[in-house]
């Protein structure tokens, strides 16, 4: 199987600045002193042209960009990675079919060493070749599910890498291990208490305890399908304090950006436990391991619902521009998107959230 051509042709989104790997010197460009060529034939002449074209493509797609946030020095530049994630799944999807196994493998082997892509896998507690063996796992195992959000590889391999950044940026934290630990410790704070309170401007719901619970909740969605979004809702109802600051801010410029009848924002999903995680995966569900919901730092929030009342592309296009803005990291999962909070905002939202609770 042959692998695909690594420039399929114009890729969405806009040019940005990668890291170039180490390739061989190429040949000097000749200079003016050089003999002057013949004339060109037609034929000859279009052939330049498109090489012209192809060599001003490449160009382009290595000029620095003219907007976002300019790496941090000493970091890795995610700008870059998920512009090279972005392209990586262009090439994995044409290799979606089972009989291309190991050209998908041979694929990712070669693409994963990019250094755009590499820094960051490289900067994960697992390493780089942790995190590329934990990849290549995940698709061998990979079984289409109507729970999980992975509807396909292709989706597989974009939440998996994207999702690295919430673990490099938060490697030192611990996570979670067990439900005990995300009941018990006072790193989270219990959302209902705030609740009760008026202190949230988002919305979620609790999963069902109980049989009887989970039957009124089925009832529910048959009599009223359209009412709350098709979700099991929240295991655990806790969350850290800069993460519930940052969600009742999104969920303030989401209610600002948003018709008058609009709901608020709907948190699917907060903290939770590795040992959540792994039961949630037996379940069918794209729950990746390690995980920024386990060390507290992520959250899920309701996006296909939101379409019903035309604000969806409203809602993308604020948490993408919080993205841009460096503030958080952003993971499209389909009926829900995935964030997490970046270090470099984790004070001026503990801030907020001490302002507003009082503590």
């Amino acid at each position: 199987m042959r692998v695909p051509s690594r420039s399929p042709g114009q890729q969405p989104g806009q040019a940005v600045a990668r890291t170039a790997p180490a390739v061989a010197p190429t040949a000097p460009v000749p200079t003016a002193s050089a003999p002057t060529a013949p004339a060109p034939t037609a034929s000859a002449s279009t052939a330049a042209a498109a090489s012209s074209v192809s060599a001003s493509t490449a160009s382009a797609r290595r000029a620095p960009t003219a907007v976002g946030r300019c790496p941090v020095p000493g970091q890795p530049d995610l700008t870059a990675y998920r512009a090279a994630v972005a392209e990586l799944l262009v090439e994995v999807a044409a290799l979606a079919d089972a009989s291309s196994t190991t050209a998908r493998q041979v694929l990712l082997d070669q693409r994963l060493r990019e250094p755009a892509i590499a820094a960051v896998l490289n900067a994960t507690p697992q390493g780089f070749v942790g995190a590329r063996e934990t990849l290549l796992l995940e698709m061998t195992r990979y079984q289409p599910n109507v729970r999980s959000s992975a509807h396909d590889l292709t989706a597989l391999v974009r939440i998996y890498l994207l999702s690295r950044i919430d673990v490099m940026w938060w490697r030192d934290t611990p996570a979670f291990l067990t439900d005990s630990q995300v009941d018990t410790t006072t790193d989270l704070v219990d959302l209902e208490w705030l609740r009760r309170r008026g202190l949230l401007a988002f919305r979620y719901q609790e999963q069902p305890a109980t049989v009887l619970g989970r039957g009124l909740r089925a009832v529910r969605h048959r009599l009223l399908p359209d009412s709350t979004p098709y979700t099991t809702g929240l295991m655990f109802r806790r969350a850290r304090r800069e993460v519930i600051a940052l969600l009742n801010d999104v969920a303030r410029e989401f209610a600002a950006a948003s018709p008058p009848a609009t709901p608020p924002l709907w948190v699917t999903s907060l903290a939770r436990s590795a040992e959540h995680q792994y039961r949630l995966r037996r379940l069918g569900y794209a729950a990746m391991v390690p995980s920024g919901h386990c060390l507290g730092w992520a959250a899920d929030v309701e996006m296909a619902w939101f379409a019903r009342f035309g604000v969806r592309d409203a809602l993308a296009d604020l948490l993408l521009a919080r993205q841009e803005a460096g503030e958080i990291n952003v993971v499209d999962e389909g009926q829900a998107w995935h964030l997490c909070l970046a270090p470099t905002a984790r004070l001026r939202f503990r801030r907020a959230y001490e302002a507003e609770m009082g503590g």
